[in-house]
């Protein structure tokens, strides 16, 4: 990621978790309800919880990407610093090895690669693109990371850790042989520390036929931050979501990416309006206590103490968050490209925006989701999706609220110290207008575990 002269400080989204992390397991059932009694409506009878994480059908799909094969890509990129003056920067001799070592790879592996030229501060600089074959070109699902370090180190974290594991992600395509509905392009870029010159070049090198093309764009600059942090891009609604989906599986809170606003080459893609999406673990800002109690490490360092300097080497790699990440690259690129992501049209409608639960004694908070555009009464069995990340689920009330403002109770605060709601339930809200406001009511009950709401919504 390139320098930027002015910081600011991390403002952490969720609260912290004095009471432990967030344990695995996320609870799936179908409840039906009764007509409800107004804001005293009964409990509901919970049916049993399935341990482990509820993984969709998209997560179980997506292979799991060997950390092991990331890392050997890192150490190949390590060994070519080594031999090449200590760095992989642009127009020096360690870039084109480490471009040459990609290109291979996914020569082997049945990608159609091209490599485009440019010239920056004197230098050739180059990108490499990478096309599996199949898929609907014009709908193109386009994952990247930049390939070149500072001149001060070898850059393993600053983006080898990236750019390893956009490359085994591509590999277990191949390794696969996925047939995706959409076409799957990779890109490894040049002169990213340079101000994005690389991935400029190649956006500006596309007609605005082909740029209409690419639905989306993935980014993936440094991901394996040795005190991480687990950050998502906000640019687009629904890709962030996929990513919030899949480290809900897992029970890892996230927050917004901020450190890395335009800085890195997802930057052009936006700005020729193209819809982007990525993860970040950290760059050279400081870990708060809050984020610290959320995911381990050392508060008051910063994510990466070696950014952009020489001691940026294969020790400088956290296994943990580098597997975490690799494997979400992969879940995102296979819900992208199979379609899976769009929710039936008109029947279903969703708030996909956090929305953090205040510790007790704090007031109950709610998010709302709009309906339009239908006729007559909700169904007797309208279907209330909800996903609440939060430590400890029997401290929760969660009321559904229809239009009338009755509500109707979901789950009840108990003694069930299972983390999470992930849940279907069934309302019988027959005598609510469908059209109106309807919301999501969440009040925690007992203090020292804290979450969010990651999204709910009604299918009718």
């Amino acid at each position: 990621m390139r320098t930027k002269p002015t910081k600011h400080l991390n403002h952490p989204k969720h609260p912290k978790n004095p009471r432990g992390t967030l344990a695995a397991g996320a609870a799936t059932a179908l409840v039906t309800l009764g007509l409800g009694l107004g804001l005293s409506a009964p409990a509901v009878q919970a049916a049993p919880t399935t341990p482990g994480p509820a993984r969709t059908a998209a997560a179980a799909a997506a292979p799991d990407i060997p950390v092991a094969n990331v890392k050997a890509h890192l150490a190949q990129f390590q060994q070519i610093a080594n031999a090449n003056g200590g760095n992989r920067a642009h127009g020096r001799a360690g870039y084109k090895a480490s471009l040459d070592y990609v290109k291979g790879k996914l020569d082997a592996a049945g990608f159609t690669t091209s490599v485009q030229q440019f010239t920056s501060s004197g230098a050739t600089g180059y990108n490499l693109i990478a096309d599996w074959p199949g898929g609907d070109t014009s709908q193109t699902v386009m994952t990247g990371a930049h390939l070149d370090s500072v001149t001060a180190g070898p850059g393993i974290n600053d983006d080898g850790s990236g750019s390893a594991g956009v490359l085994e992600t591509a590999l277990a395509v191949s390794r696969a042989q996925l047939k995706p509905d959409k076409h799957l392009r990779f890109g490894w870029f040049g002169a990213e520390e340079l101000g994005l010159v690389g991935s400029k070049y190649y956006v500006n090198s596309l007609s605005s036929a082909d740029r209409g093309k690419i639905s989306a764009y993935l980014n993936f600059d440094m991901i394996g931050s040795p005190n991480p942090g687990y950050f998502v891009y906000d640019d687009d609604p629904a890709l962030e979501k996929v990513f919030k989906d899949y480290f809900a599986t897992l029970s890892i809170p996230t927050e917004i990416e901020t450190e890395g606003d335009g800085r890195s080459d997802h930057a052009p893609f936006k700005n020729a309006g193209i819809r982007v999406g990525g993860l970040f673990s950290g760059a050279d800002y400081t870990k708060t206590s809050a984020q610290a109690q959320k995911w381990g490490g050392t508060a008051g360092r910063a994510f990466d103490a070696c950014y952009h300097s020489s001691c940026d080497t294969s020790a400088n790699i956290d296994d943990t968050a580098l597997d975490h990440n690799s494997d979400a690259i992969a879940y995102a690129l296979w819900q992208l490209s199979t379609g899976t992501t769009t929710p039936p049209t008109g029947d279903t409608y969703e708030n996909a925006t956090d929305v953090t639960i205040p510790d007790s004694p704090g007031a109950a908070v709610t998010s709302s989701i709009p309906v339009t555009g239908r006729t007559g009464n909700a169904p007797a069995t309208l279907k209330v999706g909800v996903n609440i990340v939060h430590t400890y689920s029997g401290d929760l009330l969660v009321d559904l609220i229809g239009p009338s403002g009755k509500a109707y109770r979901l789950h009840n605060s108990s003694s069930d110290s299972t983390p999470n709601i992930n849940t279907t339930y069934t309302v019988n809200a027959s005598t609510e207008t469908a059209n109106g406001t309807w919301k999501l009511k969440v009040q925690d009950k007992g203090p020292q575990d804290t979450g969010y709401i990651n999204s709910w919504k009604l299918t009718f």
